[in-house]
Formats: C-alpha cells, structure tokens, sequence
C-alpha cells in the first residue's frame, strides 16, 4: 500500500452488531499500522545509532543507550506524533570535540545540562524563535558535518584511524591511501555500493532498510578476513550505564558546549518536524511540547550515559513510509531496540568497523544535498553557503555557523536597505526614480544620480519608497529647493508608502502595501464631503497612480476593444472593474437604476447594445445585480416612486411575477441564507438575461460568432460575486454548498 493510501482519510465506519463487539480502533490502528512501522524503523535505526557512536568516539552502547530513551521518551513525551528521535550525525562532531576536550562522562553532565536547557526553551513557549535561523545555514551546517564525517570515517575504512582535524584527515588522505588495509577497504566499499545501490533494486526488495542490508552484507563479507578490527561490546547495554561526572574545571568551556548542543539539538528536531509534517494530514506538531520531550529524553540520556538525542529525519520519513499513525511507533521502535540491545550483544560485535565506517561514509554524504546548493545558487545565498561549510569544517561547528548566520545578517541587512536610484532625460524633462528604502546608507548614490539633473530642468521624481529616514528627506528636500532656485520644477509621484510630507515630523517607520492598497482602492474613507472630495481624489491620482496607467490609456486613445457589455445598477457600492479585476478598456459598462433592460419607452440601453454589438464586437454580455438593492425593495414592498422612476421600476414587474410564481433561481438564493429582496434581485438578473437572448441582435452574435450572454450577482456584505443561471446560484469559485 502506498504512503498515500495509508494516510487517506479512512472511510466511514458502520456501528458493528452488539452481539460481535469488535476490538477498539486505536489498537486495530496500531497492530495493523504502528506495529510494523516500527519493526522497519527499528531495523534503520539500529546500524545508524552504532555509526554515529562510533563517529563520535563514545562508547558504542552509547549510541543504543540512545536510541532506546529517543524512542520510548521523546516518543512520548514530544510535540511530533511521526517523528522519531534517537543520535544524529548533526551532532556527531561536536559531541567528538565535547569528548576530546572534557572526556566522555562528562560529555554525558553536558548532554543531560543540554536537556535542561531544551526544557527551559519549551516551557517559556520560544520554540518557533528557533525557526527564525536561515534555512541555508542549517543546510550548509549539515553539509559541513556530513564532509567531516566522511574525512574522518575514511581513514577508518582505509584501515587508519581518523584524526582530531578535517584539515589533518584531508592533508593526510594521500598517505592513507597507501598503506590501505584490503579486507577493511573491500568491506566498507560493498557497504557504500549496497547503500547507493539499494534504490534501484525491485520495490519489493526495498521494504528492507538499505542500511541493514548494507551492514549486514558486509558483516557476512567480513568473514573472509581474519584481521578486521569488530565492534567491542562491555556486556549488554545496562552494563554500559553509567553515571555523568562533574566537569572539574572550565566552566565556561562546559558552559558554551551545553548551549551549542542544546542550541542544535533544539534547531535539528523543530525543522526535522517541520519536514514530517510536510508528509503526513495528521495532526501538527506542538513545537513547545516537542522541546520538552527532546530535552526531557536527553537529561535522560546523559544521566545513564547516552548520546544526545534529537529528531532524526531518516527515521521520521521511514516511519511515515512505513504507513505509521501514532506516536506509538517511535516509542515500540525504541523498545526493539532494547531487547536487541540486551538479547543480541554477540551479533553486535560481529559487525567490522570499517562496515559502520562505509555506512557513515555514505550518510555524510548524503548530508551535502545538490539541491540545497541549487538552491542557494538560485535565491544569492551561495556565498553564505560556502561560508558555512567551510568554518564548520575547517574552525568548529559552533564558529561555522555563528560566521554562516553573521553573514546572512549582513547580507539581509544590505538588501533590506540597499536603494535603486536612477535619473535619465526622458523628452524635454527629467525622470528621477528612487525605488527601495531610502536610508543615509544610500546618500552617495542618491547624491551622485540627483547632481546629474542640469539646473533650472523639470523633473518628474517616481518614489517607490517603503522607508524614509530624515538624512534621505533632508538631501532630496535640499537639491529640490536648490533645483526651483535656479527656475527648474519638481513633481513628486509617490508610490510607496514612505511619503515627503511629514517626513520630518516624527521617527521614520517602514510602511506596508495594504497602506498603499487602501489609498488606491478606498480614498473616500478619508475625502472631505462635497465638491472637494472631487477635487482632491482627482489631485491624489495626478500625484500617485496616473502615470502607472498612462502609457497604458494612451495606447487607447484613437480606439477601444472591451471584452464584455456590462450592464449593472447605478448604485454607488458598485464598482465593476473592482470586482472583476478589470481595467481601463475592458468593460463597456452600462449603468441604471435596477439594472433594467427596457422593452419599450427608453432606448439608451438599445443604443449602448447595438453600438457595443455592431462596431465595438464585445464578447460577452453581462447583467450585475446585487444584494440591498433600493430599486428592487421599492418593487417588492410595492412602495410609491416619485417623479419618473415609478414608471421605470414597471420595467420590472416581470421580475416580480416570476419571483411570485416561484423561479428555480429562488430555490438556491433561499438555501444560501438571502433575504426576499436578494432574491428577487437574483430572480430579475435571470430575468433580464433572458430578455436580453431574445434580442435579434444578440441572438445573432450567439450564432454567428459564440457571444456569451451571462448574470451576474455582488453579494455586498461578503464581498461574493455569484453566477445566476436560469435553474439556479452558484459561485464563480465553488465554495458555497448545495444549491450553489
């Protein structure tokens, strides 16, 4: 079964007869889906947690210790219900410098201070902080420990032994390489060819975790060699417990290593259970609660002597593969683990180190991810990348990163205020563009491009600006002043939303869009009442947005080519290009009380049809009614008109007929909750479309050349456009229910 069958939503189920109770459907779910889950990521993470033990110089039940308090502990305790925990190869090299600089029990009081300090960062709710790190950096980082275990591991495999520096295992790779041990070298090399090959073999062979078939191929190859360094076992894993030591001095040494782990074991399992939940529709991980199981597992872990714990995606992805549905699998994976763990100690020191060295060889690999430097190519993120894996490979992994997040800083800070300033003649004037936020920073550049403008020129200025220091404001204000002194003119267009006016008059801030958006799409919040109103919304388009649609009107100016006859009502909520995102010359828009299409008695609605039908060949005709309609509440409540608009509301008695006899639209308009007066508005567009079918000459537009003759409805309120049919209402988006 796929893993997307297994996630499908299950089907309903029918009530089972009281006389054959059936088991209770959690457990059904986990016998039937946990269960085996589990067996398979037991199988992943039993060579893996062996690997990373002995890549980071701690004892090799270490790694099981791990494991087994990742699974059951963070398994139940943690925020992620498909992730599962265990020792990673992100933290391998820091914990390998941890044991080289204070020793390995003491490697084990950091682990569980780490721990601690995880829970601190859940319980005072930061989790999602942790997030806030550049994705290329965490990428980069782990790219930069997968080179370091793959230097370190392959003089393992070579049959040496690796060295304390990435530097000393690369200058030292040539003469490792000829003094190579034959039987270690062809174990790890079958090891790394099973592990790279293993997904091209038939998908029913790949049900067996590669790694496991990897190691255990290797073991059985090993056999042919005598002299092949094994795993070395002190008993089972509780005789490997053990309790951590006081560090005996450098505190602040001990102190940084506890933040360094804790810092990458918080970032490692947050994104690795960002990624999980990107595979699976069950529930989302609680990033609090996560922190808490991850740090509650490792004051654990380094209590009886284990590796530091954290999410691991290899595990978590072959969990949700697996078909797994509860946390119940990491916490029975971590159980397998312990009786292996106790049960088998003998076939575990069966396994030749240089097959782990092979299996990590890989791993490290496959940590450096060709599209994560795609990626970062593609978005100028590269330099930061390199940067990265560079000081975590070359100096520590803490300094690699802290270099990676200092220059992404750097960088975001040199985007976020960098401006683009150009002045360029454009006919008798000259156009002066400054788009970005406009900072001191940019002085030397605005400076040099404002001081090619010759004296007493007229000067359109275009100010695409989200952020207006006073620096900037004064040297703009200062070469316009000192521009009109000399008989030039200065016009101001402003886009964006960081303005001259008032720029002296209080701190600087960053604007946002939907402040530009409110002023384009609604200045009649803020007019005045009156003529004056007029006059300034028309003063704010000369200053703002004309020139935004000028080159496009004046492609326009000698002829039209709107797509639809739009015919609606006069009334003033109604904007059509609004609400189909349309603009100048795509509507020819007709407008009148009660969007009417007159029999008799009035031609202005014949005249705008013929001419949009004859000369300009619109493509569609169009009638836009909409909700809290006046004209159709006056037809309704039969109320008396005054002066002419009584005898144009008669135009619509056929609508109110039809909305008598029970049209089909009525039905619908009913269902989704609209008033009466809605829905005889509705009624009265299906109305008048039918009017406008039975018109010669649109009825022969529909025949000779495919006219589209369609209703509209603009439900007010919620901002909804409906489509009316002759039968019924229904969305233009589908997101209404029955009857729509």
């Amino acid at each position: 079964m796929s893993v997307d069958q297994d996630l499908a939503p299950p089907e309903p189920e029918v009530a089972p007869l009281p006389e054959k109770p059936s088991r209770p459907p959690r457990l059904q779910n986990i016998v039937r889906h946990d269960l085996p889950a589990s067996i398979v990521v037991f199988l992943v993470a039993l060579p893996l947690s062996l690997g990373i033990a002995v890549a980071s110089g701690a004892p090799v039940a270490a790694g099981l210790v791990a494991a087994v308090i990742g699974g059951i502990v963070a398994g139940s305790l943690g925020g992620s219900v498909l992730q599962v925990s265990g020792p990673a190869a992100g933290l391998t090299v820091v914990v390998a410098e941890s044991i080289t600089q204070f020793g390995w029990r003491t490697t084990c009081f950091i682990v569980a201070a780490a721990g601690v300090l995880q829970i601190l960062f859940g319980l005072s709710r930061i989790a999602r902080a942790a997030l806030a790190v550049a994705p290329v950096v965490v990428h980069a980082m782990l790219a930069g420990i997968g080179i370091t275990i793959a230097l370190q591991q392959i003089h393992v495999l070579l049959g040496g032994s690796s060295h304390s520096s990435a530097w000393r295992n690369l200058v030292e790779l040539p003469g490792q390489l000829l003094s190579v041990h034959g039987g270690g070298a062809l174990v790890g090399a079958v090891v790394i060819a099973v592990m790279l090959g293993w997904k091209y073999v038939p998908p029913a062979l790949r049900a067996v975790p590669g790694p496991l078939v990897a190691v255990v191929v290797g073991t059985l190859i090993s056999f042919l060699f005598t002299d092949i360094d094994r795993i070395v076992l002190d008993g089972s894993i509780f005789d490997a417990l053990q309790l951590p030591q006081l560090p005996s001095g450098n505190w602040a040494g001990v102190a940084m290593m506890v933040l360094t782990i804790a810092l990458i074991a918080s970032v490692e399992s947050l994104l690795s259970a960002v990624a999980v939940d990107k595979m699976h529709t069950g529930p989302r991980t609680d990033f609090d609660r996560e922190l808490v199981g991850q740090g509650s597992a490792n004051v654990l872990s380094g209590l009886v002597g284990g590796l530091p714990i954290t999410g691991v995606i290899v595990r978590s992805s072959a969990n949700v593969a697996a078909g797994a549905r509860s946390r119940a699998s990491a916490i029975m994976h971590g159980v397998w683990v312990l009786v292996f763990s106790v049960a088998l100690v003998g076939l575990v020191e069966q396994i030749p180190m240089a097959a782990l060295a092979g299996l990590l060889i890989v791993i490290g690999i496959q940590l450096v991810k060709i599209a994560h430097i795609r990626s970062a190519k593609r978005t100028g993120d590269l330099l930061i990348y390199l940067v990265t894996v560079l000081g975590v490979v070359f100096l520590n992994l803490l300094e690699g990163v802290l270099l990676g997040l200092g220059l992404a800083f750097a960088l975001l800070l040199w985007r976020v205020v960098r401006v683009q300033v150009s002045a360029v003649p454009v006919g008798a004037r000259w156009l002066v563009r400054i788009d970005g936020s406009c900072t001191f920073l940019a002085l030397p550049k605005l400076s040099s491009e404002l001081a090619k403008v010759p004296a007493g020129a007229e000067v359109t200025v275009e100010m695409t600006v989200d952020f207006l220091d006073h620096a900037a404001f004064e040297a703009i204000e200062d070469w316009q002043r000192q521009l009109e002194s000399s008989g030039g003119r200065v016009d101001f267009v402003e886009i964006g939303s960081a303005r001259m006016a008032g720029a002296d008059a209080a701190p600087p801030a960053r604007g946002f869009g939907r402040q530009v958006w409110d002023e384009f799409l609604g200045p009649w919040r803020h007019r005045a009442s009156g003529g004056d109103a007029l006059r300034a919304g028309v003063s704010a388009f000369h200053r703002s947005h004309a020139h935004v649609v000028r080159p496009h009107l004046d492609g326009l100016r000698d002829r039209q080519d709107p797509d639809s006859f739009f015919l609606t009502c006069a009334d003033s909520r109604i904007v059509p290009n609004v609400i189909t995102s349309s603009g100048p010359g795509d509507l020819f828009t007709v407008r009148n009380v009660g969007n009417l299409v007159p029999i008799t008695g009035d031609h202005s609605v014949e005249a705008a049809l013929a001419f949009a039908l004859d000369e300009l060949a619109v493509r569609s005709v169009v009638v836009c009614g909409h909700s809290a309609c006046g004209a159709m509440k006056a037809v309704y409540t039969g109320a008396d008109a005054e002066g002419g608009l009584s005898s144009w509301l008669a135009h619509a008695e056929a609508s109110l007929e039809r909305f008598r006899a029970g049209h089909p639209v009525v039905r619908a308009a009913r269902a989704a909750g609209f008033d009466e007066v809605d829905q005889l508005s509705m009624v009265n567009v299906a109305v008048q479309v039918e009017t406008l079918r039975r018109h010669p000459a649109v009825r022969r537009a529909v025949e000779e050349r495919g006219l589209v003759v369609s209703g509209l409805f603009f439900d007010i309120a919620g901002a909804r456009v409906l489509e009316v049919t002759a039968d019924g209402v229904r969305t233009i988006d589908g997101d209404l229910g029955v009857g729509l």
